[in-house]
């Protein structure tokens, strides 16, 4: 089966070059709110889509266990050399369209900065579904096409696409902005019910980051997230939905599927797995899983 394009970080600098060195401090302390907003206080086993150098791991520190998942693994060896493996960690490389998990591996699961690259989120989403527990929450972040921004602009005729639009728009190759409805509307087909919004970094743009202190931009996020989530004009926005039926069980035994034909249970043995349906071999390097069905 052909899969859709993959943004791809392999060999980037992203973590230093967009947040380290990019003056991204509030927007990173704007979604370290919404997180604790959003997250459960506990849980068994969170799995972080989109992982890239581990930049939000940390926030899930109310979970037993949290598997990482990124298509490059050289943002997941950034993260394991910042967070370590052990038992806790497990860092994974795959195709957000070929997850390599069992039914119920997870009771909680974030994306955030991630939906932006798919060119079938829906198609994404429903793999997500597949590996979730019933009952399991899912925090998704996205870039909001019809934020305030963009409005003014298409008022002002400055801009061509219609904010208020339902399709998504691509506004650099693999990067798209998304209508909230229009997700709302993906989440709840794929048997994820939406529980909470909150708009997140209304105060992003440098005149604010010039004009005000970080730790008074952060005072003013929180009160904007608690007040004016309702109006989802903000740049980017965070929903919690919560996977349809009845509460089950995390699968603790073996969270593996094979992504070429969907078997499983897929043996966890390092330094590789071997599917017992189709033989095919996923290799374990420097303690990162390689799920990705073209790199071979």
């Amino acid at each position: 089966m052909k899969t859709p394009p993959v943004c791809d970080y392999e060999g980037s600098d992203y973590q230093e070059k967009f947040w380290g060195a990019g003056g991204r401090a509030y927007e990173d302390a704007a979604e370290a709110l919404a997180l604790k907003r959003l997250l459960p206080a506990s849980g068994q086993h969170l799995m972080e889509l989109g992982a890239g150098a581990g930049r939000n791991t940390s926030r899930y520190a109310g979970f037993e266990r949290v598997t990482l998942l990124d298509y490059s693994t050289t943002q997941l060896k950034q993260a394991l050399e910042k967070l370590g493996d052990g038992l806790r960690y497990r860092y994974i490389a795959a195709d957000i369209y070929r997850l390599p998990f069992a039914p119920s591996s997870f009771d909680t699961a974030t994306m955030i900065r991630t939906l932006h690259h798919f060119a079938q989120p829906q198609l994404a989403l429903q793999q997500v579904r597949g590996c979730l527990a019933g009952g399991a929450v899912f925090i998704l972040e996205f870039a909001n096409k019809r934020n305030l921004k963009s409005v003014l602009r298409y008022a002002a005729g400055k801009q061509k696409w219609n904010p208020f639009s339902r399709e998504a728009v691509e506004f650099v190759e693999l990067n798209f902005d998304f209508h909230p409805a229009t997700v709302k509307t993906m989440l709840r087909e794929c048997g994820l019910g939406i529980e909470k919004q909150l708009s997140v970094s209304y105060l992003r743009a440098d005149f604010f980051k010039k004009l005000f202190s970080q730790k008074v931009l952060t005072g003013f996020e929180s009160l904007l997230q608690s007040a004016a989530s309702w109006t989802a004009y903000s740049p980017s926005l965070f929903l919690r939905a919560k996977a349809d039926g009845e509460n089950t069980p995390v699968n603790t035994k073996s969270m593996f599927r094979c992504p070429a034909c969907r078997h499983f249970p897929l043996e966890d043995t390092p330094p590789e797995l071997t599917c017992d349906a189709c033989g095919r071999v996923y290799p374990v390097k420097d303690g990162i899983y390689d799920f990705r069905m073209d790199r071979e």
